[in-house]
């Protein structure tokens, strides 16, 4: 070992290790720090092999203890050095991604701080709507089993129609036992067989399908559907309904029509289309007498009772009455398309 003193030595090696530290600017800066001093070729490595010429073993002894503490307070400054260029990187990603909202929310006085979603509004305006004629408002899950989903709303494991529907479908041990539901469908059965009748129900919320975002279509979406079950109600009761709905939502400019088509549940179907004040026509939903089938699977006697039912997208009825061209408008956050709706 050299003349000089190595305890001297040590010490000028550490300080210049934690000077060259604390101002490293990145990872690598630390690492390349760090190996001059601990690694292979580091000044510390080299002190610690001349020990070898140290003849005093007592001195060899402490001089390899204050070497080791040496290398240990180098490797821990490196550490948390590494730490600090990582927290730093970090505040800094958040201070420039950061989106202040503060002068959106509060830009006057007088405004609220923030405002329903669209698809909220037209939720919230559907069923006043239909609790005003008359109906009540049901809930059911969004996972559901495949009886409820297909099997009691007339589509077998075997039944065409279920291509109609792209599932998706939760692992369970049951391969297909258990979906996200496609449709608000199987809330009729859940309220046929737990609400005694005459039922009148509109039943809203979240649906799920394997659809490719576009103008018109989202993988996550909502519908409202209604249910009417009661003596007598026939095929006329379905297109009052549906009118009286539409010019109490939409407003008296518009009217509505119906078109023959087929679903599964209902029989006879039908597609129901409002027209615009403009003079087209665009197609809303679907709706027909509830098939027997479908009453039998509720628990009800379809020669005692009879009803209809029909159901439509709220995303759609929120883009018709607010002029929105593109679904994904309504989903995209921008402040600048939700502040146009109060």
């Amino acid at each position: 070992m050299s003349s000089a003193d190595p305890s001297q030595r040590i010490a000028s090696a550490v300080e210049a290790a934690l000077a060259d530290l604390s101002v490293a600017g990145d990872a690598a800066a630390v690492s390349a720090v760090a190996n001059a001093a601990t690694g292979k070729k580091g000044s510390l490595t080299a002190l610690r092999r001349s020990l070898a010429e140290v003849d005093d073993a007592e001195r060899r002894r402490d001089l390899g203890a204050l070497l080791h503490h040496a290398m240990e307070t180098v490797d821990s400054a490196a550490e948390q050095r590494r730490v600090a260029l990582r927290r730093a990187a970090i505040d800094e990603q958040v201070a420039r991604e950061r989106w202040d909202l503060t002068e959106t929310a509060l830009r006057s006085a007088g405004q609220r701080r923030g405002r329903l979603h669209l698809v909220t509004q037209a939720t919230e305006r559907l069923e006043d709507v239909f609790v005003g004629l008359g109906f009540q408002v049901a809930e059911g899950p969004e996972v559901e089993s495949d009886f409820y989903n297909f099997e009691a709303l007339n589509m077998p494991p075997s039944h065409p129609a279920r291509s109609m529907w792209d599932t998706l479908f939760v692992d369970t041990t049951e391969t297909g036992s258990v979906v996200l539901r496609t449709h608000t469908s199987p809330v009729q059965i859940r309220v046929m067989q737990e609400w005694p009748p005459p039922i009148y129900a509109v039943m809203p919320g979240r649906v799920f399908r394997r659809d490719t975002p576009d103008a018109t279509h989202m993988p996550v979406f909502h519908q409202i559907e209604g249910l009417v079950v009661d003596r007598g109600i026939t095929f006329a009761d379905l297109a009052g309904t549906i009118e009286a709905f539409t010019q109490a939502f939409f407003g008296r400019d518009f009217t509505s029509r119906l078109r023959p088509s087929y679903f599964p549940f209902t029989e006879p179907s039908a597609e129901f289309d409002i027209r615009r004040p403009d003079g087209t026509w665009i197609e809303l939903g679907g709706c027909g007498m509830v098939h027997p089938s479908v009453l039998r699977a509720g628990g009800l006697d379809p020669l005692e009772w009879s009803g209809f039912a029909f159901g439509f997208g709220i995303d759609r009825m929120a883009k018709e009455r607010h002029g929105v061209e593109d679904l994904r408008d309504m989903y995209s956050d921008d402040v600048r398309f939700t502040g146009q709706f109060p």
